[in-house]
């Protein structure tokens, strides 16, 4: 594994695992275990998933030192609030069974965006979590919460891939040197299938989820694939032997559509 540093000096790996909706007991353990003896070192969770006590457990038996995985969650939209957001970091520890966090995130911009991220801001100066950001924040829903920030957020979670690359928050967050991460690196296959990525993949002798994977990485952008088989576990970690020329990560460049899966984030009615 290959790591990065966020803003504060806290190390990340380069390329995280998702566990959306892997949520069946057996079977969340076993993926995650899976996934650690593959060697993926950021475990990407949240309260929503509803896997935070699986994953936690597979961490625990995974053999590893917690100090050398890079644990995450996030804070649903009914526990927006300062008090709300506290109790419900509490709760994510517990179920977890870990004393701290490496990175927090409001999860989508909701009302009380504000309280939230002050919430969040007490967690980091208290040294329960290493690091907070926000998840799904447009450029409008950052600047509501920095009018009143001590701490700028660290990192940024979207739906980020070659048909959605959202170019004007990535610059943005850039310029305040907030972290991108990719939920949906490979769009449940969809980024996979424009021809530019199979003759890429050929060139390279790489798969086409590496192509698309190491594109995301030469853009400082963190993916968080996600897997229940051991061999395209593997396979998504193989992005760190080779590198796309610029005329390459061109071509790629110009498959954006801004065609997302997700919602938008202006309008969440849940």
């Amino acid at each position: 594994m290959q790591y990065t540093r966020l803003k504060n000096g806290h190390e990340i790996p380069l390329i995280g695992f998702g566990t959306y909706k892997i949520d069946d007991p057996a079977l969340a353990v076993q993926t995650v275990q899976t996934a650690l003896s593959a060697g993926y070192r950021l475990l990407d969770t949240a309260a929503f998933y509803g896997n935070e006590e699986f994953v936690g457990q597979a961490l625990r038996q995974s053999g590893l030192k917690r100090k050398d995985v890079f644990l995450s969650s996030k804070v649903w939209n009914d526990c927006h609030g300062y008090d709300e957001t506290l109790h419900a970091f509490d709760t994510s520890l517990q179920k977890l069974g870990t004393d701290y966090l490496d990175l927090y995130l409001i999860h989508w911009p909701k009302d009380k965006n504000v309280q939230t991220w002050q919430a969040l801001e007490t967690l980091y100066k208290e040294g329960r979590v290493k690091a907070i950001g926000v998840s799904n924040f447009k450029e409008h829903h950052l600047d509501e919460i920095m009018q009143s920030a001590d701490i700028t957020p660290m990192v940024n979670q979207v739906e980020f891939h070659p048909l959605f690359q959202q170019k004007t928050l990535k610059a943005y967050c850039q310029r305040l040197d907030i972290k991108l991460e990719a939920w949906s690196p490979l769009m449940r296959g969809e980024a996979l299938k424009p021809a530019v990525i199979g003759a890429l993949a050929k060139k390279y002798g790489k798969t086409p989820s590496q192509i698309v994977l190491r594109w995301d990485i030469q853009h400082d952008v963190i993916p968080l694939p996600k897997s229940s088989h051991l061999s395209r576990m593997k396979e998504n970690l193989g992005v760190f032997d080779f590198e796309l020329s610029e005329a390459d990560m061109a071509q790629i460049d110009a498959l954006d559509q801004g065609k997302h899966l997700g919602a938008d984030p202006d309008n969440v009615n849940f």
